[in-house]
């Protein structure tokens, strides 16, 4: 049997080796080429794969080559394996996928799992190798640990796969963007003097007012680029989304048969796989040369600088649009907090400037109109004078004035003021950042999706086999496949069969299941909050009750307070806990559904957590505003709960104080606990616990005395699981600010100080907690825009139901201006309260010392006892009925018009973006023109020149060796290849896929691809 060697193709080299001052660990061993991307896998303590400095040769091996042919001699390993990476291309075979079955040449035998994944890494590797990438990793010198696979992608890579991805560059070509005139420039000139000390100190990454034209980028246009250096022409972020496409587009067709980087997470071959930080965050030299990640940190993840704008462009250019959409949303939100903030203030400062002049609370105050009212619970409670309710109706002034229904108008315009100023802000934003006219990227099936369909086209296959037994006789009794065989039959059946293309998609019939899952999940979870609800109004009526029956008169003084306070405590507590087991119950619902790509997967999670969280935070608030206090009764007629327990009421200053009570509390204890113990306190507490796991491996490479290398340190960090959290805290709080606003005008202000903390925290997070994730290009927000429309939307309905039925605002008008003799408020308190004959008391539910009182009152519009009609509904409250009705129709309707001349009169598009863009247009057009020109011209040249000159027999020089054309030839390297591509390179501009779907048809790639992957010159 021919040998292979002990190991596959990727260059090995130690990591002690190499310059250590070549940027911190961001670089190769040769200090030049930079490190893209890193691979993690454990090595395991067994050492089931034997390490490269093993000479020994296995005896039962099976050595598999791409093409098909048998490995050389193992004479290119031993070129391979100096210390130093290859790159790709520039040795024979370099995707050759040596795999080793059986035992690994040691005493140890190899467990078949951990030897699986050892093949697969194998066989992923050479195929990155086949795409272009070059590939350097640690000596496996430690039996156990995280070991190190480090990525660079060199310049013909960027080039091919930034044409492919349509990435926009910078031209040569620049222009002037138009200043303004007149008092506008001046008024600008001021303006930017004013913002002055706000503007964080970042070095400017635009030319002033100059820009430069942009266009997707092209192998055959290079010569319109600025291409001052091959290595810095694409930033760090953009060679990262670039391998990042190669990592998850690259299959292993002969050992598991997946395609991607996140299938392989998903099942264990790689730990992790992540772009590298630009270095440590912390400025040790001098400050003029600090990197982005340290000016990031300095200038706006520091706490400190909460008053400074954030430096959105630069968050862009280090993470990405898809983050830098997220903080620029998240600024414009915060900043359009402030004059709803200032208008809030006003509106609760002339409820505090007012309150002693209001009648209706001096009315509940004054001890000589001697109101008795009837007792709160059966039995037990005693009449109560009105007056004792005093405190409860000054402070239910202060948030129930005529103040509220303008803010409540105000804030429905403010939210659609905010969501037609972030579509100018985004339409500015993918201006700047050239994000115009970008088209959807192709995405690739998820891992679970690629498993349950591979598993289903497995069943097909086993069916048709099951056939064809029946028909054959079996030529192999079962159990005769033992350990090394069966892994040798499994990889050559792999092989023969490839992946089928017969079933290329899930049905409905394959998610039936999953939604019949999803819906009674759902449903359950609404019954769950339902009855966490409930749960907290059984606990208030029977604390009430119990309370009311103490002996201690100042028990039953502050039997209200205390319920109330405590009572919305429990729903902190138990909103906070459904939260966390929401958002995990919402993830397990959207694996059930299987979506085929992670922007479906993305978008039916949002929709489930954003469904099952609101109904949590909001489901206590709704009982308090529209259902409290509607279904008591009257005296004599209460209804029960439980046969005993009579149902709660509002209190005499109405339910809006309690409404105010409950946002208050639940709102800031979800920001302050949410974003000081879950955000902060749980991620320090996992990286102490995962510290004090990896003790003992970091006492070992103390022991080395080597410092750490970058990828060491990133892989430390926390891995990033997308914006959804961020984006789900910010739309619950914006519930609160829009939704019941007029029970609570504080609400913008508390969201303004939370907002300013939370910017900063997410800062620190992403630059020094987390790893760097992938830029990813986005247009917009998605969905969640379409969530705060709706949310906007529904705020005018909420408010409108909040004011008209929920506080006093119109039985006040209807009194003012019906029933009042003096067109004032006077006798309003008296008018609001029915009486009740104590002798229709039910037995045993009288007071035991009522004394000589025979009528007491309550609040309701009820006919008197001595009337006809006695304890029935009276007119007065079929006329507050219908004036609240109306008052929501015509609320509705003037807010919603409002809105809509609102946003007609603001347009989507800035008028100075519509006009450069126009001017962009004209420019490039103005550009590819003059090219054509400029090539026209040449080939006539050529063509006058060989008339005139040409000699007898001579022939005409082939492109490429008379004269040199600029454009992809130059990313070509020189050689036969170009030569026999008969069209001038036509053959090199293949798209160069690693181990594409024409491997799996076990057609093979063109021997010249790897060419394509030297580094030439511009």
């Amino acid at each position: 049997m021919q040998t292979a060697p002990s190991e596959d193709k990727i260059p090995v080299v130690d990591s002690t080796s190499g310059p250590q001052s070549n940027g911190e660990g961001l670089y190769f061993s040769d200090g030049r080429r930079k490190v893209d991307y890193v691979l993690v896998f454990h090595q395991r303590r067994h050492g089931s794969i034997r390490s490269p400095t093993s000479t020994s040769v296995s005896h039962d091996r099976l050595s598999i080559v791409s093409n098909g042919n048998f490995p050389q001699s193992a004479g290119l390993h031993a070129a391979a394996g100096v210390g130093g990476a290859i790159p790709a291309g520039e040795a024979a075979n370099v995707d050759e996928v040596f795999m080793e079955l059986g035992f690994a040449g040691g005493n140890e035998p190899a467990e078949p799992a951990d030897h699986e994944m050892h093949l697969i890494r194998q066989e992923f590797e050479a195929n990155l190798l086949e795409a272009g990438l070059e590939i350097e990793r640690d000596g496996e010198s430690k039996a156990h640990g995280p070991s190190f696979t480090r990525l660079h992608a060199p310049w013909p890579v960027l080039c091919r796969e930034a044409e492919f991805l349509k990435i926009k560059v910078p031209t040569k070509t620049s222009y002037e963007l138009k200043e303004e005139s007149g008092f506008g420039s001046s008024m600008s000139t001021v303006w930017q003097k004013l913002n002055q000390p706000f503007q964080p100190k970042v070095p400017q990454q635009d030319h002033g007012r100059t820009k430069f034209l942009s266009h997707c980028f092209s192998r055959d246009k290079l010569h319109l680029y600025n291409i001052t250096s091959k290595d810095t022409f694409f930033d760090n972020a953009t060679r990262g989304r670039v391998v990042y496409e190669i990592l998850r587009r690259t299959v292993c067709v002969r050992t598991c048969q997946t395609i991607g980087i996140s299938t392989l997470i998903a099942k264990g071959v790689y730990d992790a796989a992540f772009p590298l930080h630009d270095g440590d965050f912390r400025v040790d030299g001098d400050a003029d040369d600090r990197n982005d990640r340290q000016v990031l940190h300095e200038e706006w993840a520091r706490y400190s600088a909460f008053y400074k704008y954030q430096p959105i462009d630069l968050v862009r250019k280090y993470f990405g649009e898809k983050i830098g959409l997220y903080f620029a949303w998240l600024g414009v939100y915060t900043q359009l907090l402030i004059p709803a903030s200032i208008v809030g203030i006003i509106v609760f400062g002339y409820g505090v400037a007012t309150v002693d002049t209001n009648i209706p609370s001096l009315e509940m105050c004054d001890e000589r109109l001697n109101f008795t009212m009837c007792p709160l619970c059966d039995g037990a409670c005693d009449f109560w004078r009105l007056n004792t309710a005093c405190g409860t109706a000054r402070a239910s002034h202060l948030f129930d004035n005529p103040a509220t229904v303008f803010f409540a108008i105000f804030m429905s315009l403010w939210a659609v003021l905010f969501l037609e100023h972030w579509k100018r802000r985004q339409i500015s934003l993918s201006f700047s950042w050239d994000l115009t006219g970008i088209e959807e990227e192709e995405e690739h099936p998820r891992p679970r999706y690629e498993t349950i369909l591979r598993q289903k086209r497995q069943r097909k296959q086993k069916n048709k086999k099951h056939k064809k037994k029946t028909s054959e006789p079996d030529k192999q009794e079962a159990g005769t496949v033992r350990g090394k065989d069966r892994w040798r039959q499994k990889l050559l059946s792999a092989m023969a069969a490839g992946i089928p293309t017969a079933i290329d998609k899930l049905t409905w019939k394959d998610r039936l299941p999953g939604y019949f899952i999803n819906v009674s999940s759902i449903l359950f979870m609404f019954g769950l909050t339902f009855s966490a609800v409930f749960g907290v109004i059984v606990y208030r009526i029977v604390v009430s009750a119990l309370m009311a029956m103490s002996p201690d008169p100042e028990t039953k003084s502050n039997v209200r307070v205390t319920v109330t306070a405590t009572a919305v405590i429990i729903n902190l507590v138990v909103i906070l806990i459904l939260d966390e087991i929401y958002g995990a119950v919402a993830l397990w619902l959207t694996e059930l559904e299987i979506p085929k790509t992670e922007t479906n997967f993305e978008e039916r999670l949002i929709l489930k957590a954003f469904l099952l969280k609101f109904m949590n935070a909001y489901a206590p608030i709704f009982y308090v505003a529209f259902f409290k206090g509607r279904f008591v009764g009257r005296p004599g007629n209460y209804v029960y709960v439980f046969n005993g327990y009579r149902m709660e009421e509002c209190a005499p200053g109405g339910c809006l104080i309690e409404l105010c009570i409950q946002l208050s509390i639940i709102m800031l204890g979800k920001q302050l606990i949410q974003n000081n113990i879950f955000e902060i306190g749980i991620p320090k507490l996992k990286k102490l616990v995962r510290s004090l796991k990896d003790k003992g491996s970091a006492e070992e490479e103390r022991e080395e005395e080597r410092p750490p290398q970058q990828w060491n340190l990133d892989y430390a960090l926390a891995p990033f699981e997308g914006l959804t959290p961020e984006y789900m805290e910010m739309i619950i709080q914006f519930g609160f600010v829009s939704l019941f606003v007029a029970s609570f005008p504080l609400a913008p202000l508390f969201a303004l100080l939370n907002n300013v903390i939370e910017i900063r925290l997410d800062a620190k997070k992403f630059v020094a907690e987390l790893r760097r994730p992938v830029a990813i290009r986005a247009k917009d927000i998605g969905i969640w825009y379409n969530i705060l429309s709706g949310m906007g939307k529904f705020s005018v309905i909420i408010n409108a139901f909040v004011i008209s039925f929920t506080s006093d605002f119109i039985p006040r008008l209807v009194y003012q201006y019906m029933y009042s003799q003096t067109g004032t408020m006077h006798g309003f308190i008296d008018h609001t309260l029915s009486h009740f004959n104590v002798s229709s008391f039910k037995p045993g539910t009288a007071p035991h010392n009522s004394g000589d009182i025979t009528l007491c009152r309550y609040k309701d519009y009820r006919e008197p006892p001595w009337s006809p009609d006695a304890y029935q509904f009276s007119k007065q409250y079929w006329c507050v009925l219908a004036a609240r009705l109306a008052f929501v129709i015509l609320f509705q309707n003037l807010v919603m018009f409002l809105s809509l001349m609102v946003a007609w009169g603001i347009p989507d598009v800035p008028k100075t973006i519509m006009q450069q863009l126009k001017r962009e247009k004209k420019l490039l057009v103005d550009v590819f023109l003059r090219e054509e020109k400029e090539k026209f011209q040449l080939i006539q040249s050529l063509f006058a020149k060989d008339t005139t000159h040409q000699q007898p027999g001579s022939k005409r020089p082939h492109a490429g060796q008379g004269f040199a054309v600029p454009g992809r030839y130059s990313t070509l390297p020189p050689g036969p290849t170009q030569a026999s591509s008969g069209d001038g390179g036509g053959g090199q501009r293949a798209r160069c896929r690693a181990a594409s779907f024409s491997q799996v048809t076990r057609k093979t790639l063109p021997t010249n691809e790897n060419e394509n992957s030297k580094h030439t010159a511009v």
